[in-house]
């Protein structure tokens, strides 16, 4: 027979364990994270695999890889702030489902097209642009979405575990998506990439939580400007996604560059694969380790500090002739700079109002789009010299940025972990 007692040390063993599980408590979030971290394999593993295709298949040059880049970003830019209207406007969920549905036949005709052999480079930059404009959409409705899903004292937690979840799986699907290249080529890395999509739109649609009701809204350019508004009123919000946007920009060209660090260190499409993880495998123990600093009182300090040390360590990666130093190069930086992007994102979710999320989040998450735009300026330094000349040049201007806002402004550089959450 069960004891008053027995029952309450119980529910004060749930409770406790649902406290520790933080953003993950909420089912509706657990399962928006495994739908999420299947579609973001799908991102990750296709990227590898479209430029793997570009260079080894094709016989792509730097330039190719730039053109690449380029064809991705630019749509996704002019779309993102019009995509955070929307998410603003619309059921965010519904968003959600119809991304994932086009993300899957995109996937789809690229898989048919390399599996029939009859892709060229230039298919490959069309769809790209294509997925590009898709995915314009993708990023400000799912950072605008997830807090729907959670307490607000679970904020740091669900964006650390959404960094666990694009960590976790640069980490596993470039070690995959390697050996799949090398035993069933890209067209089965682009048809798992497919499984990925499809897993989101089944777990949208057993979802069903809804946006909350849009406030009256006036024409699309004035609910675009509002937003834009805001960010400028704000000072943390100007300095945080701008160095958010240097560091994607300048910082993350060693991507689209890395087939050609291959090529340099001779380890084939399975070294592709594990130089791409061993970041995921830094950017996840980053994540754990913001958790054990998350409430310190020099937070910005080590925030900072931690994208310099991520901008010495590109550079020392760049020139490493050693496989096995290469890959304690950027174990180091994707430690040092998941530290940085789950502080700044934190303070920008808690700080944002709801009504116009959506809309701030499409500007930030413009910064994706410059990792594939920045690779335009790594392709050209790398043509015009070479890979390893480009990276460090990134990486020089990322340190120098993050130094002169360290110095110069103490509201960043001040930043105390106990009042995050402080306007």
């Amino acid at each position: 027979m069960t004891t008053s007692a027995d029952q309450s040390t119980s529910i004060g063993f749930r409770n406790n364990l649902l406290n520790k599980l933080g953003a993950l408590s909420n089912a509706n979030y657990r399962r928006y994270w495994l739908g999420s971290l299947a579609s973001v394999g799908a991102i990750q593993i296709a990227g590898m695999a479209q430029g793997w295709l570009i260079v080894d298949k094709l016989g792509g040059s730097p330039l190719s890889i730039g053109a690449l880049g380029a064809a991705t970003a630019v749509p996704t830019i002019l779309v993102n702030l019009f995509g955070g209207v929307l998410a603003d406007r619309v059921d965010r969920r519904k968003l959600i489902i119809s991304v994932s549905a086009a993300s899957s036949l995109l996937l789809l005709l690229l898989a048919v097209l390399d599996s029939t052999e009859l892709i060229e480079i230039w298919h490959v930059i069309v769809i790209a642009s294509v997925q590009g404009l898709v995915m314009g959409f993708d990023g400000p409705v799912r950072s605008s979405y997830f807090p729907l899903l959670i307490d607000r004292k679970h904020m740091m937690s669900a964006v650390a575990l959404g960094s666990v979840m694009w960590q976790f799986s640069r980490l596993a699907t470039p070690v995959a998506g390697g050996f799949i290249i090398r035993f069933g080529g890209t067209e089965s890395v682009f048809y798992i990439g497919v499984l990925g999509w499809v897993s989101m739109f089944l777990v949208m649609i057993s979802l069903r939580v809804k946006s909350p009701p849009p406030s009256k809204s006036r024409n699309v350019i004035e609910d675009m400007l509002e937003g834009v508004k805001f960010i400028l009123s704000r000072r943390d919000f100007v300095l945080l996604i701008g160095l958010t946007y240097a560091t994607h920009f300048f910082g993350f060209q060693y991507i689209q560059l890395m087939p050609f660090f291959v090529q340099r260190l001779e380890v084939g499409a399975e070294g592709l694969g594990i130089l791409f993880s061993i970041v995921g495998l830094g950017a996840l123990t980053g994540t754990l380790v913001v958790g054990r600093i998350r409430a310190n009182k020099k937070l910005g300090f080590i925030m900072i500090g931690g994208s310099v040390i991520f901008s010495i360590s590109l550079a020392a990666f760049a020139y490493s002739t050693n496989f096995f130093l290469a890959l304690f190069y950027l174990y180091i930086a994707g430690l040092a700079n998941t530290i940085f992007f789950v502080v700044a994102m934190t303070v920008l979710q808690l700080r944002v109002p709801e009504r116009i999320r959506g809309r701030v989040m499409g500007v930030y998450t413009i910064t994706f789009s410059l990792i594939p735009l920045g690779a335009v300026m790594g392709g050209v330094f790398a043509t015009a010299y070479d890979e390893r000349i480009a990276v460090v040049v990134g990486a020089s201007i990322l340190a120098g940025i993050f130094l002169i806002v360290g110095l110069s402004q103490p509201m960043i550089r001040n930043l105390d972990g106990t009042k995050i959450s402080e306007t």
